[in-house]
């Protein structure tokens, strides 16, 4: 296992940590030059803050920071109640997978979506096996696609809370049984991005992360769960802060042969959130060295 004590060489910065500081947006430009200023080296954008600063001026922004992705934010939401939404769907994650190429993201992280419209209190259906065939073929369509431009894909299980709104894939045996259904040759253009807010609480974690090995495990996110939490989507914790055994879980993904970023993804709208730019960013730095 990597000693993380002496630098944080290998944090990365996912930017939903710091889009929001002293309670109000940030743009992604200030988020890259603050990284930059206390020396980490890459992050991972989300595409609503690339498109609002405009994917060509971002990549020039990295570019000059030297700055790298540790994965891109996000493809997915692959339901949909029509035809024409799913096109509509498969047509989003081309775009998706044209911008994580532009940026030289080392994948596109997706959130594959479930009963559509039950983000808005509104689902078109109940049913879930629907929902996880049209999840499956949709990853199988972008794969083909993303194949021809050579991006990989990498499925991220969410929390079972979120099976009926953001992700109907929720656990890693769920997510690599698609893998090797979909890229029985594990090729490495298919893998998981295993982010511990959403598996830490699976029995089956070790298991299954030694069954991922090197070419499934293609993103690694790390905060906290707290106890208790105030809000199951934007509480999350930093990294020390809850019950987490972050340790002995990268001890297990780097045994499986994982040796790239730990991206911390803190969603915190009643603390973190709250506070500087800088205070979150030290801390995170901090932490990496002494928690994760």
């Amino acid at each position: 296992m990597r000693d993380f004590s002496a630098d944080h060489g290998w944090l990365s910065v996912n930017t939903a940590t710091l889009r929001r500081q002293h309670g109000a947006e940030v743009p992604l430009a200030k988020i890259i030059d603050q990284c930059a200023a206390q020396g980490v080296r890459a992050i991972s954008p989300w595409r609503d803050q690339v498109a609002a600063a405009g994917l060509d001026a971002v990549a020039r922004q990295l570019k000059a920071h030297g700055m790298a992705l540790s994965g891109y934010c996000r493809g997915g939401f692959f339901p949909a109640a029509d035809a024409a939404g799913l096109k509509a769907a498969l047509d989003d994650n081309r775009r998706a997978i044209d911008e994580a190429k532009t940026l030289d993201a080392p994948c596109l992280v997706l959130v594959v979506g479930a009963l559509p419209g039950a983000l808005e209190g509104r689902p078109a259906y109940k049913d879930i096996a629907r929902a996880r065939g049209e999840v499956r073929d949709g990853i199988a369509a972008s794969l083909a696609y993303a194949r021809e431009v050579g991006m990989p894909l990498a499925i991220e299980p969410l929390h079972p809370m979120q099976a009926a709104d953001r992700a109907c894939i929720n656990t890693l045996e769920h997510a690599l049984d698609l893998c090797d259904e979909l890229d029985p040759a594990r090729s490495g253009m298919l893998g998981v991005a295993l982010d511990v807010y959403h598996v830490w609480w699976d029995p089956k974690l070790r298991q299954q992360t030694e069954r991922a090995g090197r070419e499934r495990l293609l993103a690694y996110h790390v905060c906290d769960w707290l106890a208790p939490t105030r809000d199951l989507l934007n509480d999350r914790g930093m990294m020390g802060d809850g019950v987490i055994e972050l340790k002995k879980i990268r001890g297990w993904v780097e045994d499986a042969g994982f040796a790239g970023f730990s991206e911390v993804e803190i969603f915190s709208a009643q603390d973190w959130w709250q506070r500087s730019g800088e205070e979150t960013l030290a801390t995170c730095i901090e932490r990496h060295r002494s928690a994760v």
